[in-house]
Order: structure tokens, then sequence, then C-alpha cells
């Protein structure tokens, strides 16, 4: 039995969606009809090719070259999509050159700055022609070093313009783990700023920015961008250049290279908390043809709309924002915290923008409430339509709180994926409700399931999200994994010949999906299997507890739940709160959900993307290494939790 929606979009509401439209080009196109969302799915993951070829014609994807085929070899991993054909990503990024706006960035100190699409298209034409003029050809990978500005976008289009691959990290990272990741990709290109804000505080990057140039000997040029400093001083940077050198080099017409449908696009990286991260490389036709998919059918982003994602560009979320500029809609982009100065820094700009997509993390929204910001109250929000959440569950009271004290009449969309395949598997759909705690829909052309330890369809119950056809964002290898066993292992050992993806979630009847967290932070006490999502919820209940982190302790031949709380200023763990904190769980949950143990921490381990650590708390716990602290934003915590651990002997 489904639970009531919290929204429900009104038919003509529904009538006016993108979605709509496309439906509405298939029964005039293609002759095809469905009753609703369900059947529409299932025609997409059963006659795939029929599916995408489809999205490609709808959404004009310019072939330099035509496709043999939609779908050559099908298999996981292998599938080998539209064969034959070339395309360049982005040329479909810069195809409109008018003066709407394209970019507006936002820096944490208020500086604002803006680009149309013509002036957009005028940068990437003179970027991409000194690229050229360093030598930079297909298949170069070029490293961008960058905070979230309209540099990191200009930068990327000109690598893509080209065929060199984009690989991006933010600058909060520290040098180890920057070179973690460039280190095992030998770029042509060094692309970073002299700084970045944060926190009220100037951060300099110049003397990490001379050590990456000196461990990076495959670098030929470093390119500097001034964002804290005019003209900062370069002279401790070996091959380092001044960005505006490259904004001002002489460039005729902007080409666009002629390249196949899964020529490298992109490198991402995992997060690297349990080893060296994973070069996750994707392909430009896939990438493009997901994205154009999920935003303009699963978000409904046309060109009137102001698009806004509180990210970095470590993130995956980046790049799938970035994409956004191929519906000719306006982006916008901010760096810096989202707490600086006051609460709702955010929403400031989100009025004044007329901002109609507000995508952010659970955790930001968690922090919102928790720091009572009530943005629908103090903010005009007219032209909100949708809200978007990723990162980790959000949990029931957070969509209570988005539409209680943000905005009543919007579609909040919680959406799942990740890096591996950047994109999503079940997010949102403009003309379905929401209900509390549920994604609304699976992902239109990914045929997702959940399974049994055993490998059965489960409906209703937890078990391991699955793909079971291919699809064309998979990734195309991983950078290194010359026979492609790394790949093989992360995704498809589990359950061979399908995409196992490492979350721990149900199907609805609904047709909705609940994800309960990472499979791998799954907790076993007794041998039942409980999902670490269902007990943040329960916990940050308590008007007292900030944040939460759960781990599986083994203790005398069985597994424990050990509980560690970050508390409010001024708050002390006594045997009163814990006892309050047991009996919020219990009474909401099973016994087996309620902690053995709860400690007071100072600090909750994140990486850099804001994803909390629970494999990196565990191995602290049990006296093991966490091998690569560089990919966490705050490391210090675990040394914290390292103290405390003297607690649970």
């Amino acid at each position: 039995m489904s639970i009531p929606p919290l929204w429900q979009p009104s038919p003509e509401r529904i009538s006016r969606t993108r979605l709509a439209n496309w439906q509405h080009w298939l029964q005039q196109e293609k002759g095809l009809t469905f009753a609703d969302y369900a059947a529409l799915h299932a025609w997409s993951v059963t006659d795939r090719e029929a599916f995408w070829s489809s999205l490609a014609e709808y959404f004009d994807v310019r072939f330099h070259a035509q496709p043999a085929a939609t779908l050559g070899q099908d298999s996981m991993p292998g599938a080998e999509w539209f064969p034959g054909a070339e395309l360049n990503f982005s040329e479909h990024l810069l195809r409109y050159r008018d003066e709407r706006p394209a970019l507006v960035g936002y820096l944490e100190n208020g500086e604002c700055r803006r680009f149309s699409y013509a002036e957009l298209h005028e940068a990437v034409k003179h970027v991409a022609a000194f690229f050229r003029a360093q030598g930079v050809t297909a298949g170069d990978r070029i490293a961008g070093f960058m905070p979230n500005i309209p540099e990191s976008v200009i930068a990327m289009l000109a690598a893509s313009s080209i065929g060199a691959i984009w690989s991006s990290c933010s600058p909060d990272f520290g040098l180890q783990g920057v070179l973690d990741r460039f280190g095992q990709i030998t770029p042509t290109l060094l692309i970073c700023a002299d700084g970045y804000y944060y926190n009220d505080k100037r951060q300099d990057c110049l003397e990490r920015i001379a050590a990456l140039q000196q461990a990076l000997p495959s670098l030929k040029a470093v390119l500097v961008v001034g964002l804290t400093q005019p003209s900062p001083d370069l002279t401790g940077i070996a091959h380092a250049r001044h960005w505006d050198e490259a904004l001002t080099f002489a460039a005729d017409e902007l080409t666009f290279a002629s390249l196949p449908f899964a020529h490298p696009l992109y490198i991402l990286y995992s997060s690297g908390t349990t080893g060296v991260p994973k070069c996750i490389v994707h392909g430009a036709g896939g990438t493009l043809l997901q994205h154009l998919k999920e935003l303009a059918l699963h978000t409904d982003i046309d060109r009137d709309d102001v698009v806004f994602y509180y990210t970095t560009c470590g993130w995956m979320m980046w790049n799938w924002l970035v994409s956004t500029l191929a519906l000719g809609a306006t982006v916008v982009l901010y760096d810096g915290s989202p707490f600086a100065h006051k609460p709702d820094i955010l929403w400031d700009i989100a009025e004044k923008e007329s901002i109609s997509i507000f995508g952010t993390s659970a955790k930001y929204l968690a922090a919102l409430e928790k720091a009572g910001a009530k943005p629908g109250h103090t903010h005009k929000l007219n032209a909100l339509k949708a809200v978007l959440s990723t990162g980790s569950p959000l949990a029931h009271e957070g969509f209570d709180y988005v539409y209680r004290d943000i905005k009543a009449d919007i579609c909040l969309s919680s959406i799942s994926g990740g890096t591996d395949i950047i994109s999503c598997f079940a997010l949102g759909n403009p003309a379905l409700p929401v209900r509390r705690g549920e994604l609304q829909c699976k992902g239109l052309g990914m045929a997702v399931d959940i399974f049994s330890e055993d490998g059965q369809s489960m409906t209703g119950e937890k078990g391991e999200l699955v793909c079971t056809s291919a699809f064309p964002s998979m990734p195309i290898a991983f950078w290194g994994d010359s026979d492609g066993k790394k790949y093989r292992k992360a995704y498809f050992e589990r359950f061979p010949g399908l995409w196992a993806h490492g979350d721990y979630g149900e199907q609805t009847a609904a047709g909705g999906v609940i994800i309960h967290g990472r499979s791998d932070a799954v907790l076993n006490p007794g041998g039942v299997r409980i999902g670490t999502a269902e007990i943040y919820r329960q916990v940050e209940k308590v008007p007292e507890v900030l944040e939460s982190i759960a781990i599986g302790q083994d203790w005398q031949g069985d597994v424990r739940v050990v509980l560690f709380v970050k508390l409010r200023d001024g708050i002390v763990l006594d045997e009163t709160l814990q006892t309050t904190i047991r009996r919020t769980i219990r009474s909401h949950t099973t016994p087996r959900h309620v902690p053995e143990k709860i400690v007071q921490v100072s600090d909750i381990p994140r990486t850099i993307s804001g994803k909390i650590v629970e494999l990196a708390v565990r191995n602290v716990v049990h006296g093991l290494p966490v091998q690569n602290t560089d990919a966490l934003a705050n490391p210090e915590a675990l040394e914290h939790f390292r103290q405390r651990s003297e607690l649970l002997t």
C-alpha cells in the first residue's frame, strides 16, 4: 500500500512538462502511446534501441557521422552504443550563441560575474586556440584544480572541443589527494586558481600549485586564474602562464573535433577512502544523451529555466549541472561555504537570480533546518519549481521541511546514482506525485531492480540495487586498467553480467525507490541487515543532535551497533540524552537498530564532496589503517575517533 503524496502536479502542469512534450512527439512521430509512466518506463528498458535513438532524434544530437546502429554488442561490460557515430560534446553545450545568460558565477565574498551564450562561445574559442598552441590534441588529459567558477566551465568546454579529456578536483583537496588523482592520468595541462574563499577566509593555492607542477612531469604548461589577486606572482611555478593570456589568445573560428561516440570525455574519481581512487572514464556520447534525458525529461529544464546546484568541481554533480548548457538554460555557480555570513546565503542568490531549479545535498537541507532557516518565509521564491537532493538519502523529515519551510508547490526530487555512472538510477519526475522518503521513479532507460542475496527480484523488501541491462553512461573503462579486471570487479562480480551498484534499497509498489545507504556500510547485528540511513533518520529527530554516524563493531562473536553523535554547542551526552536517543530509535524501528554504545564526538569525518565515511570510522574502531585520509575534507576528525575508541573496549 503506497503512502499518500506530499505533492501532486496538476493536470495543467503535467501537460506543460518536457516529458509530456516528448511523449506527444513519440505519438506523432513514432505512433507510440503509453497509459502511464510505468508503461513508458517498461518500453524504455525493453526496446532500448528505439528508446535511446528516439532521444538522439528528439534532442537533435548532431552526428558528424551517422551511427551504423543504436546498439551493437549488448553486454555488461562492453556494450557498444551508436557504433560508427561521431560527434562533439562541446558543440552541443555551445549550440546557442545569443545574448541570453549562460553562466552566472558567485563567490562567497559576494562577487558575481555573468557570461552570455555569445560571450561563453567567444571565451571558449580563445582558450581552445591557446590549448592547441600548447600542442594539446584529442586524448590528452587536461586537469582542473579549480573552484566552481566560470573559468572551470570554459576550460572544460575548450578541452572537449579538441577532444582532450577533462578531469577536475576542487582546491580544498590536500596535495597528496590531488596527486593520487592527477598523478595517475599524466595531464598535459594544469588549470588552477591562485586561491579561493571559504568561511570568510582567503585560501592561497600557489604553494600547492608549485608542488603539483614539480610532481607532474607530463605538464607542458600551468594556467593560473587570478581569482583572489588581480595579478598573482607566478615566479615560483615553472611553465606558469596567466589565464588572461589564454582568454585573449589569437583565434579564428571555434572548430569542433569529430570524435567517436565513446571517445573519452571525463575522468572522474571514486572517493578514495579505502585506497588510491579509481579513475573512472566516461564517454562523450553516453554522457551527453544521459544528461539530456535527465535534465530535460526528469528535471523539466528548458531555455527559460535558471538552474543551480551547490557543488564543487570534484563532485559529479558539477558535470551534470554544466550539461544544462545544452538546453540553453542559465547555469548559476557558487563557490564558498553555503553558510558563509548567514545560514541562507544560497537563498539570497535564489531570490535574486529567480532560480527555478535548486539542487543541493540532503546534508545541507538537514543543516538548514537545524539552523532554523525558513527560506520560504524570508525570501521570494516565485520562480522555484523544483528542489533536488542527493549525496545521501533524504530523510522523511527532510521532505516535510522542504514543503513546510521552503515551498509547498514544488517537485522535490531526491535523486540517486553516482560518479560511477555520472548520472542517476532513480530520480525525479515532474509528472508524478512526491512521497515522503521516496525517490519518485526509476530513470528512463535504466533497468533498475532490487535483488535478494540469491539474485531474486524483490518489491517492498530491502536488497541490492542492480541494473539488469546496459545503458550508454556506463564507464568506458578505468584509466590504467588495461585488462579491465578492476572495472569488472567493481560492478560485475556480485551478480555476473549485471551491474551491482553498491546501494542498499527497496522498490515500492507505487514505482518509487527507497535508498537505505551503501551496501558496504550495512550493519549486521545478529545476522539482520540494517541500512544506516534508517538509524540516521531517527537520531537526527533529536534536537540536541546535529549529525551522527553508525558502524557495526565486531563484538563477542557477533556485531553490535555503535553510534557516534555530534551535538549542538554546549550539549553533553549524558544518560538522559542517551535514553532519549535509544527510545527514539526503538519506537520507530526495531530493537536491532538500537545502538549498544553511543559516543559523543566533535566532528563527523566526510569526503570532500560531503559524504560521511562509515568504512573509515569502522577501520579506526577496529584498529585498522585508513589508507587515504587525503580524500577527507576533515581528516583530523578521525584522530578524535581513535581517542574515543577506547570507550568501546
